[in-house]
């Protein structure tokens, strides 16, 4: 037999993690396995790349979007727990399908990704994709649907990092976008107790005339960052006599917060959230990794004008 689809894993998925325990993720591919009945062919299939078996990855994207509907969670890395949602889902006795999770504000968003801000298309079906839609327009959507899924993935890893790791995971992404470039001890972090609110600093110039001092909060999305802590940070910035700031959490700004940082006189503070972050992390490789590249090429007009 053929590997089934992706969305095909996603009931299976569900049964495998059904008690309401945690599973790690061999379990519940080992799981998964006896219960689609894949056969040992089946599973040694590869995928282009000969990086990944056809299976995991396509049980690993149902993984992805289980989650983003809410019928599962992620409580720690590799580890997979149903939630109430998900058990209702399979007690329902309906196909879960791409359909079913359509149904879910939290999925419809991830579905419709655009990182660019533009605005979000509706979800079609693949006929429709097919019909509406070019190999190019497919193949970027595609790729946006991709990195939103990493970036989910890269949250989770970060959430799992240790505070003074995320301050130190926050200087090397400022090194890795090119601050502090060719200088002796760029970036530091403030390790030490009563650091003023800073916790970690990037030099500009050589002689250290021109610095950005950081704040670094992991917090959990639902508690934002408000006003009376970008207060705080800028009253950190005073302390040292310094003129800019960065601001970088896991979570989100207030209204409020955002606000004050745009109208502050005396200081540059630049607010950096969550969605941000992992996007900065994948377009400097932190964190992350090339799996595949892939050209895509054209005719080159210019080349058949010519006399041959």
């Amino acid at each position: 037999m053929a590997v089934p689809k992706f969305y095909e894993f996603f009931g299976s998925f569900l049964r495998a993690v059904s008690d309401g325990n945690v599973h790690k993720s061999k379990e519940v591919q080992k799981t998964i396995a006896a219960d689609m009945n894949l056969t040992e062919e089946d599973m040694a299939e590869q995928l282009p790349s000969q990086r990944q078996a056809t299976y995991v990855n396509r049980i690993n994207w149902a993984r992805t979007y289980l989650d983003k509907a809410g019928l599962i969670t992620t409580p720690t890395r590799g580890r997979y727990q149903i939630t109430a949602e998900g058990l209702k889902a399979l007690q329902s006795g309906e196909t879960i399908d791409l359909k079913y999770l359509d149904r879910y504000d939290s999925f419809r968003q991830f579905h419709t990704v655009n990182p660019t801000g533009e605005k979000q298309v509706p979800v079609v079906t693949s006929q429709q994709e097919e019909e509406e839609k070019t190999p190019t327009e497919m193949m970027s959507a595609a790729f946006d649907k991709m990195n939103a899924s990493l970036a989910g993935e890269l949250m989770d890893m970060v959430m799992s990092l240790e505070p003074t790791e995320f301050e130190t995971l926050v200087v090397k992404l400022l090194l890795k976008m090119g601050y502090g470039y060719g200088i002796e001890d760029a970036g530091k972090v403030t390790r030490a107790t009563g650091d003023g609110g800073i916790d970690g600093i990037i030099k500009e110039d050589q002689l250290g005339f021109n610095n950005i001092y950081i704040q670094a909060k992991k917090w959990s999305a639902d508690h934002k960052v408000s006003r009376p802590e970008v207060q705080k940070f800028a009253g950190a910035l005073q302390g040292e006599k310094a003129t800019k700031g960065l601001f970088i959490t896991t979570t989100e700004f207030t209204k409020d917060a955002q606000e004050f940082a745009a109208n502050l006189l005396g200081s540059n503070i630049v607010l950096i959230d969550g969605n941000q972050l992992t996007k900065l992390m994948i377009k400097y490789n932190l964190g992350v990794a090339v799996e595949q590249t892939y050209e895509v090429k054209r005719i080159d007009s210019d080349f058949f004008s010519e006399d041959l």
